[in-house]
């Protein structure tokens, strides 16, 4: 998994995101194609902020939530990861602690018991290094992470490439390297809702997953370390068929489960399919990750204004984070997330859109 890291241009360490003053400008950056495709994109936390793709009868449609200005993301703090970047560990890590190396380490706590997607200032809150490569139509974006940061060992070198391809793929290359043993689990927190209708939630969306297992979690939506079958359950989604239909049935009032994929070996594989009927859009994910995280929207409950002044309410959008298994730094029996000095940490995920 960690394997031909090529060298890496470290630009500058960022500085603790509690010290940027409102001189430090976010910037905004553009990618498109000649299909209809457009993704925007800031230096603050890696954000897609925008993402327009047609629908069957051509017309342009935003698909991801978020808010109307740049700023916005940085002023409403409690936003729930709107497009970002999350790491250095995305997803939990129970209790906000792990040992590695006979040593136990503690993380920032920030959800409940819990560390969730980097603890207090993880990568969605950082102000990254961009640089433009418009022969391949990418954006680079790099962050280092200070030894010790959230808790973390190891000064963390972290490159991360978003391209929009000729195929209407918004494609995310994720590469690191370390200069001490730590977790690693990079992954990308878009909401979508492929109506671009915001009177539309996503329970009319059709689903498929290929996974036939899933992490089964407990009350504070950590691992117990059971994987288990989702044939016969409201988990099973081996099938397409829309959200809604068995969601009131899933405790906790929604999805937020990590799906285990078939024969996950480290190549680029189908990882799930996400279909709006109405519009005709169809979002197809691959990834080399062994799971992906389905969320449902669940704590969206309309406190939160977002594009257009629209109030998001639960289940206006979701999520599918292609990643390593939440707490795997305490499960031994999950595939390894830990990166050790000299070996690379590198992934790829895409989000490919088509219409039928």
């Amino acid at each position: 998994m960690y394997k031909n890291f090529f060298s890496v241009l470290v630009l500058s360490s960022v500085v603790s995101q509690f010290t940027y003053g409102a001189d430090v400008d976010i910037k905004t950056y553009t990618l498109k194609n000649g299909k209809g495709m457009e993704v925007t994109i800031i230096n603050y936390g890696g954000i897609v902020t925008s993402l327009k793709v047609p629908d069957k009868a051509g017309k342009q449609g935003d698909v991801v939530l978020g808010f109307d200005t740049a700023a916005e993301y940085r002023e409403k703090k409690e936003h729930p990861y709107f497009g970002a970047l999350i790491g250095r560990y995305g997803n939990r890590i129970a209790k906000g602690k792990f040992t590695l190396d006979g040593k136990e380490y503690k993380l920032a706590v920030n959800n409940g018991p819990n560390s969730l997607h980097g603890g207090l200032q993880g990568f969605d809150k950082v102000i990254w290094n961009v640089q433009e490569l418009p022969k391949n139509n990418a954006l680079e974006l790099t962050y280092v992470s200070k030894d010790g940061e959230e808790g973390y060992p190891g000064e963390l070198t972290t490159k991360v490439t978003y391209s929009v391809t000729p195929n209407n793929e918004l494609k995310i290359d994720y590469e690191a390297r370390t200069t001490k043993a730590t977790p690693i689990n990079l992954t990308h927190h878009s909401y979508f809702n492929l109506s671009a209708d915001k009177n539309e939630t996503i329970l009319n969306h059709e689903l498929l997953i290929n996974a036939d297992r899933y992490t089964v979690v407990d009350k504070d939506l950590t691992p117990t370390g059971e994987l288990r079958e989702v044939k016969g359950t409201v988990m099973d989604f081996t099938t397409s068929h829309p959200i809604g239909k068995d969601i009131a049935k899933v405790e906790g009032g929604g999805y937020d489960h990590n799906y285990v994929l078939r024969n996950a070996d480290g190549t680029l594989k189908q990882a799930a399919v996400l279909y709006h009927p109405k519009s005709g859009r169809q979002m197809e994910v691959l990834t080399t990750e062994p799971g992906i995280q389905f969320y449902s929207g669940n704590f969206l409950d309309g406190k939160l204004v977002g594009k257009n002044k629209d109030a998001y309410v639960k289940h206006d959008g979701l999520c599918l984070e292609t990643q390593h298994f939440p707490d795997s730094p305490n499960h031994p029996n999950f595939p390894s997330t830990i990166l050790k000095p000299g070996n690379t940490y590198k992934s790829q995920t895409i989000y490919r859109f088509s219409v039928k």
